[in-house]
């Protein structure tokens, strides 16, 4: 197997791992605002959580069809998604932003990354590569696109009047950093 292809496959594994726990964080929030009886953040979250089980049926898909091992970190992912989740909307909706807002922007400098890596490597590829790439890319911007259009819509929902806006989205991205690190290789 080439290098460019086992980077393929960890692009896609992190990504399918990113995407669960994306959807899982948000299955948290809609358990927690529907307790809350917060049906106008819910349906925000809703409208959300519809674009990342999109994301995540690609990349799903794309697992199933390359036959690639998902990150054996799934379990947990889970189980650490739905409780961040959770427990940031019991919180407040503020705090419930906040996570979207840290975790969409750790995933958009991952995005690029990945973007970077894919025009890079372009000029090396053989037709049929180039074809793969291109596809990848472009689905990976879409899904960027539409991660920073999340962003968007917590700031807009206030997340950065939490009084604790700082440390919580530090702490956020720091565990969403590690997540991805982790998932490359596990």
């Amino acid at each position: 197997m080439s290098n460019f292809q086992k980077k393929l496959e960890e692009i896609i594994r992190v990504d399918h791992a990113g995407e669960f726990g994306a959807k899982v964080i948000y299955d948290g929030q809609m358990v927690a605002l529907k307790m809350k009886k917060d049906y106008e953040t819910l349906k925000i979250v809703k409208h959300m959580k519809e674009q990342e089980n999109v994301h995540y049926d690609y990349f799903n898909a794309e697992i199933k069809k390359q036959k690639i091992r998902p990150t054996l970190m799934q379990p947990i992912w889970r189980v650490g998604g739905f409780a961040l989740g959770f427990f940031t909307a019991l919180a407040d909706k503020k705090a419930a932003m906040v996570c979207t807002t840290a975790v969409e922007e750790t995933i958009d400098e991952h995005y690029q990354e990945q973007i970077k890596f894919l025009e890079k490597e372009d000029k090396f590829l053989d037709e049929q590569q180039k074809v793969e790439a291109t596809n990848l890319k472009e689905k990976i911007k879409k899904f960027r696109d539409e991660e920073l259009e999340h962003r968007d819509i917590a700031y807009d929902n206030h997340a950065a009047d939490l009084k604790c806006f700082t440390p919580l989205s530090a702490f956020i991205k720091c565990t969403t950093k590690f997540a991805i690190a982790v998932s490359k290789r596990i």
